[in-house]
């Protein structure tokens, strides 16, 4: 496979429209019940997770989540970080590489400061509003290792949530058993087997900058 064919979605606001379509078909409308809160993992999924929190009448905010890197791999995720809590480190990858988790102090205390720094300025002193009663529902724009999402899910399985569905539209096929461990529902909208990477199913996968994050959060919010 290759080429044009595999770009599956225009942009993140396509990809969003198309996944959230797909969560009201499985009830989690707010016309179903109580409005879930759509939560997106900053920044592209927060993109995603408006056009999702849309189409089911949802309240959108975020869950912020960082991914802790090799230091000389940038992309390979050895585990992550959210928001409360230790880090979720990968202990197989840790040991296939041969990195103890002590060794990347630096690495760890730099993504902390990111971390707080994105969440004060995408929802400043506001607590999430998490209830017991009340599904959530946490998107990304597409899961390669599920680092992020995993410390996401765990993180808000700590707080207590009612029904937890993490939804995204695509995923590497391997990553969804252990999503599966950690929600109540997976819901991907494709998991092709020549995965490779996220970006490879989109037209355009544009980084998605601070203020289009405030600006996604601040509509919501005002009902526009």
């Amino acid at each position: 496979m290759g080429g044009p064919q595999l770009r599956l979605f225009h942009d993140r606001a396509d990809a969003g429209r198309r996944l959230g379509a797909r969560l009201a078909e499985l009830g989690l409308a707010a016309d179903d019940g109580p409005a879930p809160l759509v939560l997106g993992l900053p920044r592209g999924g927060v993109v995603v997770a408006a056009e999702v929190a849309a189409a089911l009448g949802a309240e959108l905010d975020v869950v912020v989540a960082r991914k802790l890197a090799h230091p000389r791999q940038p992309e390979l995720a050895l585990g992550a970080l959210c928001e409360e809590g230790d880090p979720l480190w990968d202990g197989d990858l840790l040991e296939r590489v041969g990195v103890h988790p002590g060794d990347l102090r630096q690495v760890l205390a730099a993504e902390r400061r990111e971390l707080a720094r994105r969440v004060s300025a995408y929802r400043g002193e506001r607590p999430l509003a998490l209830d017991a009663q009340r599904a959530v529902v946490l998107v990304d724009d597409g899961v390669a290792t599920g680092a992020t999402a995993l410390a996401a899910l765990r993180s808000l399985r700590r707080h207590g949530t009612g029904r937890l569905v993490v939804a995204a539209p695509v995923a590497a096929p391997d990553r969804l058993a252990p999503l599966a461990e950690e929600a109540d529902e997976v819901v991907m909208l494709v998991a092709p087997q020549e995965f490779v990477a996220v970006g490879r199913w989109y037209e355009d996968f544009t980084q998605v900058s601070d203020a289009e994050v405030c600006g996604l959060l601040a509509r919501s919010r005002s009902g526009a």
